[in-house]
C-alpha cells in the first residue's frame, strides 16, 4: 500500500460513513411507510444484534471494570434508547432533509457537554456559533411548509435536536469507555441493549408485531440493521484509529449535505428559499464554532 493510499483511505472511510449515516434518514422514512416506528427501531436493533453474535466469544476476553458499568448504561440509554425514540418521532413529523440538517449541531453540543462535564476548554466563538446554529435550526422549522411527509416540521426538528442532545451524551460517555473497550464491543453493547429496550414496545396494543411484510419497508429495516450499524460504524471506527478524533468529528458536517441531496433524489423532498437561508445560518454557526481564535471560557462552577 502506497503512502498516498494510506493517507486517503481513512478520508474515504469517513466520507462513506457520513454518506451511510445520512442515508439512514431516508431509510427510516421508507421503513415508516410500512411499519410502526417502534417496530422499525426494534427490527433494526435485533438485526444488528444477530450480526454481532459471532463476536461474543471474543468479548469474554475483555478486561471488565465494575466502575465502568454506569458509563455503559449512560451510553446505551442515550443511544440507542432515547436517541431513537426522539429520532423516530422526528421523522414522523419532519422531512429527512430537515432532520439531517439538525445533525450539523452535534459537534457543538458535544463541545458544550464536554466543557460542562469533562472540564474541556471551549471558546466564546464556539458558543457564538452554537447560538447561530440554534437560531438557524429554529428558522428551518418555522419556514417549513406542512406536507404529507412533514406534518409538523417545527416539532419534528425539535425532536431531532433532542436526539442530538442524546447523541452528545453518548459521545462523551463513549470517550471515557474507549480507553478500555474496543469500539466493536461498544457498538454491539448498544445493539443488544437496544433490542431489550425496544422489545416491550411490541407488546403494546397500538404497536404489536407486524401483520404483513412489505418488501420495500422490510429491506429498509434490514439496511438499517446491517449497512448503517455495521458499515457506518465500522468505517468510522477504522478512520478514528488512523486520524485524530477531532478531525474525524469534523466530517459529521457532511451528513446534512448528503441528507438534503438524498431526500431530494429518493423521496422527492424540496426546500423553499427561506429554508435554504436557514440551512446557511446553521452551517455559518458550525463554521464560526470551528474557529478558536477567542480565549476559552472559564470552567463552570460545580
Amino acid at each position: 500500500m502506497t503512502e498516498n493510499t494510506r493517507r486517503l483511505l481513512p478520508v474515504f472511510s469517513l466520507v462513506l460513513a457520513m454518506l451511510l449515516w445520512a442515508s439512514s434518514f431516508v431509510a427510516l422514512k421508507l421503513a415508516f411507510r410500512g411499519y410502526h416506528p417502534m417496530q422499525v427501531i426494534f427490527g433494526r436493533m435485533f438485526i444488528a444484534s444477530l450480526c454481532f453474535i459471532i463476536f461474543v466469544p471474543s468479548f469474554r476476553k475483555l478486561n471488565w471494570r465494575r466502575r465502568d458499568l454506569k458509563y455503559l448504561l449512560i451510553m446505551a440509554v442515550c443511544e440507542p434508547c432515547l436517541y431513537f425514540i426522539f429520532e423516530a418521532k422526528a421523522l414522523e413529523l419532519t422531512s429527512a432533509s430537515q432532520a439531517g440538517m439538525i445533525t450539523a449541531m452535534l459537534p457543538l453540543l458535544v463541545a458544550i457537554l464536554a466543557w460542562t462535564l469533562l472540564k474541556e476548554q471551549i471558546s466564546r466563538q464556539t458558543l457564538a456559533g452554537f447560538m447561530l446554529a440554534i437560531i438557524g435550526a429554529g428558522w428551518l422549522g418555522l419556514a417549513s411548509d406542512t406536507s404529507l411527509s412533514a406534518p409538523s416540521p417545527l416539532l419534528g426538528n425539535f425532536c431531532e435536536f433532542l436526539a442530538m442532545v442524546c447523541a452528545a451524551g453518548y459521545t462523551v460517555s463513549l470517550k471515557h469507555l474507549t480507553s478500555n473497550y474496543p469500539p466493536l464491543f461498544l457498538t454491539a453493547f448498544q445493539a443488544f441493549v437496544g433490542s431489550l429496550f425496544f422489545f416491550p414496545f411490541l407488546l403494546l396494543p397500538e404497536v404489536g408485531f407486524p401483520a404483513n411484510w412489505d418488501t420495500g419497508p422490510l429491506l429498509a429495516v434490514v439496511y438499517l440493521g446491517t449497512f448503517i450499524t455495521l458499515g457506518a460504524y465500522g468505517c468510522y471506527n477504522f478512520s478514528v484509529s488512523r486520524v485524530p478524533a477531532s478531525q474525524a468529528a469534523g466530517y459529521v458536517n457532511l451528513i446534512p449535505v448528503f441528507s438534503v441531496l438524498l431526500g431530494m433524489l429518493v423521496l422527492g423532498e424540496t426546500l423553499n428559499t427561506s429554508q435554504w437561508l436557514a440551512c446557511g445560518l446553521v452551517f455559518s454557526g458550525v463554521a464560526v464554532s470551528s474557529c478558536h481564535k477567542s480565549p476559552p471560557l472559564a470552567q463552570p462552577v460545580t
